[in-house]
């Protein structure tokens, strides 16, 4: 049976389709203003930021510009996992900083999901949030292998991942070919188009500024240049991850690397008694192409995963939110995992940049020199790392410090990405790599060489 897709199903994210009204645009940019802090990016690293400083000093005066609109880059499209995930395993980040601070850095992102709903609670932001955890599914004896020492390594860094059975699984989700998998309770699923809307609206009340339609020319220490005029302040952060390649001087900084997703019509309660999600748990599988998915509020499947190309140049377009080979891709993947969804429609098709380091190692910092703070290459895992970084990034620009400044990420550099043609031939390499492992493992029954080889290269594993 063919899969079922709208005629011409929406290119916006879900999470930009349901906004109820028409909402007012902020005003662009114009002339020249002053502030002590200037913010360019309005996703959730521009606005925790902007959050945290003015939570502490209400006085300062904070203007946010944005290219687009609030959450148009990876802050509204991004799955809607607010984790404690990371891009690189702590022991990578122990090898590089010692066991003590990827202990920290561990606890200080299981704090963060808890702090990102309270402060959605306290701001009256509805989220759509429900904490159901993270199950992974093991669905071949290679990938329940690797659940069990995801277990076992787990325990050395403090963090809370349950082993399960193949019944502990589908009490949790009815994923085909399930033989096992793990749980750890510190993830969300939440709306991120309402966070971030929300969030936009929680700093202005605090004081902020917030110009859209105000894509930044220039960063420079003490000023922001825009389209149409420019911000001068103390302090300059920013926060624009994906898109930091359109910045001039930053095309090597982050390789922005599409994501895609898609979505179904809400499912039928008979549906869901078959997939089970009961607790709005999000859900993976230990593949090595990465895939992840979350029941909605409203009783969708959104469900996304890598694999579209990088672009030449770090070129970022709208066309590239939709792939069709990928979309399709993705569709066939979620009716494998759950039969049930099979004649579902699918309404939705979107993707959009990530950002993503050398050493896919996530960074925050500030240079005292310039004036110049960042935060960053989150590599998907963004939606509570940017919590964590803008409340850390306050703590810098305010002088303190604290435990947060003392995280193992704070002042990284990663060395630049390699010209082109090299980047685009690395990068795309690596997406190869993971879906050739992937298949590597089905016919040999055994742990991919190809996925270690890569892991080994890339510095993230």
């Amino acid at each position: 049976m063919p899969l079922v897709t709208d005629a011409h199903p929406l290119a916006v994210p879900l999470w930009h389709d349901d906004e109820p009204g028409a909402r007012t645009p902020r005003p662009p940019l114009h002339g020249a203003v002053e502030a002590d802090v200037a913010v360019v990016g309005a996703g959730f690293t521009g606005l925790w930021t902007a959050h945290s400083l003015l939570a502490a000093d209400p006085s300062l005066r904070v203007v946010v510009v944005e290219a687009e609109t609030v959450g148009f880059g990876a802050s509204g499209r991004n799955g809607g996992w607010c984790s404690a995930l990371w891009p690189q395993s702590s022991a990578a980040v122990a090898a590089r900083h010692g066991e003590a601070a990827a202990r920290d850095l561990a606890a200080a992102l299981r704090e963060t999901v808890d702090a990102v709903l309270d402060t959605a609670r306290a701001e009256g932001i509805d989220a759509r949030a429900a904490k159901g955890g993270t199950v992974v599914v093991a669905r071949t004896p290679v990938q329940l292998a690797r659940a069990r020492e995801h277990a076992a390594e787990a325990q050395r860094w403090g963090e809370q991942v349950e082993l399960l059975s193949a019944a502990g699984t589908r009490e949790r989700v009815c994923m085909s070919g399930a033989l096992g998998g793990t749980w750890t309770p510190d993830c969300a699923a939440l709306h991120p188009g309402r966070l971030v809307r929300g969030l936009a609206e929680a700093v202005e009340r605090r004081g902020a500024v917030i110009h859209e339609h105000s894509p930044a020319t220039a960063l420079e220490p003490g000023v922001v240049r825009t389209s149409g005029g420019e911000v001068r302040a103390r302090w300059v952060v920013r926060a624009t991850e994906g898109f930091t390649a359109r910045l001039p001087g930053q095309r090597r900084r982050l390789a922005p690397v599409y994501s895609l997703m898609v979505a179904t019509e809400p499912l039928p309660e008979a549906v869901w008694e078959q997939i089970g999600l009961q607790q709005r748990e999000t859900f993976s599988d230990y593949r090595h192409l990465i895939i992840y998915g979350q029941r909605t509020a409203d009783g969708r499947l959104a469900f996304g995963g890598r694999g579209a190309p990088y672009h030449f140049g770090s070129r970022i377009s709208p066309r590239y939110d939709r792939d069709d080979r990928t979309h399709d891709a993705l569709q066939r993947t979620l009716v494998e995992l759950f039969p049930a969804v099979r004649g579902a429609r699918f309404t939705h098709r979107w993707g959009g940049p990530l950002g993503i380091a050398r050493d896919w190692a996530p960074s925050v910092g500030l240079d005292r020199a310039t004036g110049t703070a960042w935060a960053g290459g989150y590599v998907g895992d963004g939606v509570a790392a940017a919590n964590l970084a803008g409340r850390t990034l306050a703590d810098l620009l305010l002088g303190r410090d604290t435990a947060l400044t003392r995280l193992p990420w704070v002042g990284h550099v990663s060395r630049s990405w390699e010209p082109e043609p090299l980047r685009w031939a690395e990068v795309n390499a690596g997406l190869r790599t993971m879906t050739m492992a992937d298949g590597e493992e089905l016919r040999t029954g055994r742990s991919s060489l190809l996925a270690r080889a890569f892991g080994t290269l890339s510095g993230h594993s």
